[in-house]
């Protein structure tokens, strides 16, 4: 297959280009990105590659398609231009800012007669697969609690990722996204008839609690990235809490943290069915401050077992969704399927913020002469 990697930050260099190049069905003819400094960089590297500005400037060239890996705020735009031109996308997570966007999609996907498949790494992973499996046998679902927790995670600070007229929100947006994700396996596609949720951004603006492994990775995708250095701070929050209750009564809890006072970095997913309850304890991502191995145990009657997991290196999830991508691009059944998907986990995380919004305490007015 023939594709094009649009945005060359941190995620278009270190996940997708190198993968897609690694993979026997794919060969990678053209790399995308406005910043003339990160296609500098990728020129040096990959030397055979057609290295362009704008995804205008891959013309009538056929490609099968286009890994999409940008910031946030250009994701629409991005992804609806490529449909439009009759090129497959595959968008990396979050699909969307609003369901505004997402109807945006919806609509491109149908007029360029073309499939739009979306960025779903955690459902990829061999711990949150077994995860399923397990699931599976425990009866009806009644809770589910998630939990992506960093001990110092807060990504390129002071760049888009912090801003959020770029990022479109902090922690719920970012980790949230992958943890909302995770439920459609578990509980189908799923209407919320109840969301709650609390915001804060204790640790956003100090340094000290910024990504490690990604100093220096400032994206330019989107052109400027604003203030340099993880001490810029930002305006958006680093930590999001909410409950959800889907229309059959099923009540779902969810934190995400980019920064918090624990010693590692956490992913945990708890499943309570009317049969026992799975748990999952795992890290996420790349962070380098994991925990020491996956472990999932269920747990009937008082009684608790250890489901064994195989090992596999970090960032395995990636390749099995390339391994994947082509039969899927050929299943008539997969087209409307990613916005069918991504709709009840945007909606939930517009209805999260309104409800953390409508939380805040309003200011107090200070009467002259008080």
């Amino acid at each position: 297959m023939r594709v094009a990697v649009v945005g060359l930050g941190w995620a278009g260099r270190s996940i997708w280009l190198p993968r897609l190049r690694e993979h026997p069905r794919f060969a990678v003819a053209a790399a995308v990105d406005p910043d003339p400094a990160a296609r500098a960089a990728v020129a040096a590297e990959h030397p055979d590659l057609a290295l362009l500005a704008d995804v205008a400037e891959l013309g009538s060239a056929r490609f099968d398609l286009a890994v999409v890996a940008v910031p946030n705020h250009r994701h629409a735009d991005i992804a609806e231009r490529l449909l439009t031109a009759g090129i497959p996308v595959f968008l990396e997570k979050p699909v969307c800012l609003s369901s505004a966007e997402a109807d945006r999609l919806a609509a491109a996907e149908r007029a360029g007669d073309v499939t739009l498949l979306a960025g779903s790494a955690a459902r990829y992973r061999a711990d949150v697969s077994r995860l399923y499996e397990v699931a599976a046998g425990l009866g009806a679902i009644r809770h589910v609690d998630l939990a992506w927790i960093r001990a110092r995670g807060i990504p390129d600070a002071g760049g888009w990722f912090t801003r959020r007229e770029q990022s479109g929100g902090g922690a719920l947006v970012d980790l949230g996204w992958h943890l909302l994700d995770t439920l459609t396996p578990l509980l189908g596609s799923v209407e919320f008839r109840q969301v709650v949720g609390t915001t804060s951004d204790d640790f956003v603006s100090d340094g000290a609690w910024a990504a490690s492994w990604r100093h220096g990775e400032q994206v330019a995708s989107a052109g400027p990235a604003g203030p340099a250095g993880p001490a810029a701070g930002g305006d958006v929050e680093d930590t999001a809490r909410g409950f959800l209750v889907t229309e059959n009564g099923t009540s779902v809890s969810l934190r995400a943290s980019w920064a918090s006072h624990e010693a590692r970095d956490l992913t945990a997913i708890n499943v309570e069915g009317a049969a026992g309850t799975a748990s999952l304890r795992c890290t996420f991502g790349f962070g380098p401050n994991r925990q020491d191995r996956s472990v999932l145990s269920l747990t009937r009657s008082g009684q608790t077992t250890a489901v064994a997991l195989p090992d596999e290196p970090i960032g395995t999830e990636y390749r099995r969704q390339l391994d994947e991508l082509p039969a899927m691009l050929t299943d008539p059944a997969s087209r409307g399927r990613a916005i069918a998907e991504v709709r009840p986990t945007i909606a939930a995380i517009e209805r999260l913020y309104d409800s953390a919004r409508s939380h805040r305490p309003t200011p107090q007015l200070v009467r002259a002469g008080s």
